[in-house]
């Protein structure tokens, strides 16, 4: 029998029709990004609105920048293009990315990634699917805050439970290799999933502390799923000095039973995030798992642009990318950091890598104390931010109605171009000099 949907009949004169709704499907939440920008389009908001500094958005300026290798405006489609890739990804491209971690950060080492090491993903997110579905009957850690989408992925597969690690903005949001052990040991997890730089905060497992984090994985048997998308916009002087990325593929010392599992792509490190080409590298048997999972999830990716990906993956290619990057990056995130904290917003840490500013609110008049408060009265101003309960991680809800421990924060994005963060510190000014 068709099943229609359930509403009520408009009655009277005007009376409009409520929104039908289905039983068969339950109200998906928005991720934090998704709901900012569907609430600033209700007031006009467009990319192409000059009128609009978008510091909610999780990708970087994608136009030329001084000294980076030209931008690809040209996509030929030649014979066979019209088929599907394989789900695994073109073969030339995942030898070509294994190439490049090779060449950059595994020089010396006796143990070298191979194609066979590297999956081909239609997106970030699409990469951390095929990921969470290879997972079996686990514990999985997952620290708050983090990135958004997180809480929906962990929520979707039923097979491992969730287990949140809080982070403290007192102890900067540091997390060591003797937590990770206690952590791994007192809860039994199985898996640790954790974005590295860090989405919001900016903090950064390197160095020292990364290499002892592998070591643990590797003598506990807990897979560290590392979400690398942030991992050439570096701004710890050490890592700077030491090729201005950091990467878990450093410290790795068997690809294929050192368990850990890298996701990357050219979204936010090689600033093109149309083209939705992503990659996870880890051990073969690991990725065998993950390629089955995409072969129902998603079917694969792109074959023309994973074709053209390959000339970005040159190890000179990207160095010249991530040089240009740091140059001007680091411009933008004196600017953003010490406009906000002239304006009176509170530092936890000063961002060691991605291209965000993680700040609170708290001293600021009372009516936008929070980061909600703060969100809406800027976007009367025309400038989008992401309140900071969005990254209280929380799968389920299973955590009830408690009020998150982020709903002071918010972050704020120096993905834009200098003007635009320009434009939104001046009308922060006006909002906090015009509250109560």
């Amino acid at each position: 029998m068709t099943q229609f949907p359930r509403a009520k009949t408009a009655t009277g004169p005007g009376a409009t029709a409520p929104e039908p709704t289905f039983a068969a499907f339950r109200e998906v939440p928005r991720t934090g990004v998704i709901f900012v920008t569907t609430e600033a389009s209700k007031r006009g908001y467009s990319p192409s609105n000059d009128d609009w500094a978008n510091l909610g958005q999780g990708m970087p300026e994608a136009e030329s920048l001084p000294g980076a290798p030209p931008r690809i405006t040209e996509l030929p489609v030649l014979a066979g293009d019209q088929e599907y890739a394989p789900v695994a990804g073109l073969w030339e491209l995942r030898e070509a990315i294994a190439g490049f971690y090779n060449e950059t950060f595994r020089k010396g080492m006796p143990s070298k990634y191979s194609a066979e090491n590297v999956a081909i993903s239609g997106g970030g997110r699409t990469a951390l699917t095929r990921v969470a579905a290879s997972l079996g009957h686990i514990n999985l850690g997952h620290f708050l805050p983090d990135y958004t989408a997180y809480e929906e992925l962990l929520d979707v597969f039923r097979l491992f439970s969730p287990i949140p690690i809080l982070l403290e903005g007192e102890r900067g949001y540091a997390f060591s290799a003797q937590d990770l052990r206690r952590e791994v040991m007192g809860r039994g997890l199985g898996a640790i999933l954790a974005s590295n730089p860090a989405n919001p905060t900016g903090k950064v497992i390197g160095g020292k502390d990364l290499s002892d984090w592998v070591a643990v994985g590797r003598e506990l048997d807990c897979a560290l799923i590392f979400d690398e998308f942030y991992s050439h916009y570096i701004w710890r002087p050490d890592l700077v000095a030491n090729g201005m990325i950091e990467t878990a593929a450093r410290y790795v010392e068997d690809v294929d039973r050192d368990p850990v599992v890298i996701l990357d792509g050219l979204t936010k490190n090689w600033r093109y995030p149309g083209w939705r080409v992503t990659w996870t590298v880890a051990p073969k048997k690991i990725i065998e798992g993950c390629v089955s999972a995409g072969s129902f999830l998603d079917g694969g990716g792109s074959r023309p642009l994973q074709r053209k990906a390959i000339e970005l993956l040159q190890p000179a290619n990207a160095t010249a990318e991530t040089k240009a990057i740091h140059t001007e990056f680091v411009k933008k995130r004196a600017r953003l950091l010490n406009g906000l904290r002239d304006l009176g917003f509170t530092i936890d840490l000063p961002p060691e890598g991605t291209f965000y500013v993680w700040a609170s609110a708290q001293h600021l008049p009372s009516s936008i104390s929070d980061g909600m408060s703060f969100f809406r009265a800027a976007l009367d101003k025309n400038v989008i931010t992401v309140p900071g309960e969005f990254f209280d991680v929380n799968p389920g809800k299973r955590r009830g109605g408690r009020p998150s421990r982020f709903r002071k924060h918010l972050r704020f994005s120096f993905g834009p171009p200098m003007a635009r963060l320009d434009m939104a510190l001046e009308r922060f000014r006006d909002v906090i000099a015009n509250a109560q």
